[in-house]
């Protein structure tokens, strides 16, 4: 079942054109990776959905229902939430402030997460709940920042470049999380993301982006066994 569907968005930061015709589906339950190298437009893509940078024409549809045009809180109150790369965490205060303040129920009133499930997957923010954010480190920054988003108790999750600086212990750790979160959870993730070996271990299908465009759309599945694919695309 699609939980979100963009059709054709064309997207401008001022007057440059930076998404042109962009479409993409994300079904209930999965992980889709939005691969690319740097500046092709991955994170324009999450933002213009999240109603940060709005598109100029397109449709967004979150459960059955269009979305484009909302602020970015209304589309948050929908129930999608975002995970910027630049994790932007509230550095004053403590772990556990940063969570309650993020703290809300689905739109239904449905509360699938609280602090006490957050610590079970996160139990090194459970260790440092009354450390400032600015004291934690960049991994734990980042799990922080999803652990927060988890709060808002969203149905689908923007998740822009979660291993960018990170390092590859760190990036296994995240590995497991998602793949937990998807198989037990069954949470939904629209990952955008340079390292391509990771999301070719743990994505469901993946959308390519070039300059604007989207350029080939597959499952990680068929990706995976393809090397022709591997090396035209990912000169792996």
């Amino acid at each position: 079942m699609a939980l979100l569907e963009v059709q054709a968005i064309d997207t401008y930061y001022g007057k440059s054109h930076v998404l042109h015709g962009v479409s993409l589906t994300v079904d209930e339950g999965q992980i889709v990776a939005l691969l690319g190298k740097n500046g092709v437009g991955k994170t324009t893509t999450l933002r213009s959905i999240m109603g940060l940078t709005p598109p100029r024409s397109g449709i967004i549809r979150f459960k059955g229902e269009e979305i484009q045009g909302r602020k970015p809180f209304e589309i948050a109150r929908t129930g999608v939430g975002f995970v910027p790369e630049d994790r932007a965490i509230f550095p004053d205060i403590t772990v556990l402030d940063n969570l309650e303040i993020a703290a809300k129920r689905r739109s239904d009133g449905s509360l699938l997460w609280d602090t006490d499930k957050v610590f079970d997957y996160f139990p090194v923010l459970k260790v440092k709940r009354d450390q400032r954010g600015e004291n934690l480190s960049g991994g734990e920054q980042q799990m922080l920042t999803l652990a927060r988003t988890l709060m808002g108790n969203p149905e689908l999750i923007l998740l822009d470049e979660p291993c960018e600086g990170l390092s590859p212990v760190i990036v296994s750790e995240i590995f497991q999380l998602l793949k937990t979160l998807r198989d037990e959870e069954r949470v939904t993730i629209l990952l955008a993301e340079q390292n391509v070996k990771f999301c070719m271990r743990i994505a469901d299908w993946a959308y390519l982006l070039e300059k604007g465009v989207i350029t080939r759309s597959a499952s990680m599945a068929s990706i995976n066994s393809t090397p022709e694919i591997q090396r035209k695309y990912f000169d792996l």
